[in-house]
């Protein structure tokens, strides 16, 4: 009867967490879906009934110069930030894990402090930085707070992958007469691909979807998401809205599972069972 109890629980209890599981998922990719869907309507009104299926909006979206210039200005932008963010978050996590020195818990609070400041918070504020310094808003600008922003991100998940990283294998190393560039290139690099592999990621991705502090500190340069924002003040706009974000979508969905399955190949030649998951999450802890 114990038995019976118990495996009537299990059953209820796997179909609750299911069932959960859906909801969340319907909740997070529904309205991706429906972006997608309607951005196929031949109407510029979303809503049912359909009243036709058209390729218009991608059309109109692709030849329109300035939907071109904001993604070619996003992702030249992320495309220079992330390997930026990359080496500076690094040599950080790198020092604030492996030297110490008096103002130490200092800078690691300011490394990660732009974690936990709202990026609108982070935007005003830069406006009035370079407001207060004379320098013309430009990519140049919004490039120099989205690292602001994104290398605290690598900081965090590079810290909390050399935290756990084996450091007899670098005492090994500097006992063989290793310099500290053979040590960081021998050694602990190749450790931390996979860690780089994802902070690269992140990094993209933050600094192509950021908009509020590109909207502050961009001037006339736009990037995509504030040409998003600029557009949708006219509801007749929507429909090549929803064509472009489908398609940026798409791409963006494509290259991280391509980056994840490297991760993936590059994880089972080390012998790893590190997951992406699982560096992210130590780096968030």
């Amino acid at each position: 009867m114990t038995l019976s109890t118990g495996s009537g629980t299990n059953r209820t209890g796997a179909v609750l967490a299911t069932a959960l599981v859906a909801v969340v998922m319907v909740i997070l990719v529904g309205p991706i879906v429906l972006l997608a869907v309607f951005s196929f309507n031949d109407s510029t009104i979303i809503a049912l009934p359909f009243e036709g299926f058209t390729w218009r909006w991608y059309i109109e979206a692709f030849t329109d110069p300035d939907v071109a210039g904001s993604l070619r200005n996003s992702t030249v932008l992320a495309a220079v930030i992330s390997p930026v963010c990359v080496v500076l978050g690094t040599a950080t996590a790198w020092a604030i894990t492996r030297f110490r020195f008096p103002t130490r818990g200092l800078w690691t609070a300011l490394a990660g402090a732009p974690l936990v400041i709202p990026w609108l918070v982070m935007g005003v504020s830069g406006l009035l930085f370079f407001a207060s310094l004379g320098v013309e808003l430009s990519l140049l600008t919004v490039g120099a707070m989205h690292i602001a922003v994104t290398f605290p991100l690598v900081t965090a998940l590079v810290s909390a992958q050399l935290v756990r990283f084996q450091r007899s294998q670098e005492e090994a190393a500097v006992d063989l007469g290793a310099s500290q560039w053979q040590l960081m290139t021998k050694v602990v690099l190749p450790q931390l691909a996979p860690t780089l592999g994802a902070a690269l990621i992140f990094s993209f991705a933050w600094s192509f979807n950021n908009f509020e502090i590109s909207f502050f500190t961009g001037g006339y340069e736009q990037t995509f998401p504030v040409w998003v924002y600029s557009v949708l003040r006219r509801s007749d706009n929507l429909p090549i809205v929803n064509a472009v974000s489908t398609a940026v979508s798409l791409v963006q969905v494509a290259v991280v599972y391509g980056m994840w399955l490297a991760l993936q190949a590059v994880n089972r030649r080390r012998g790893s069972e590190g997951s992406l998951t699982d560096m992210v999450a130590g780096g968030l802890r």
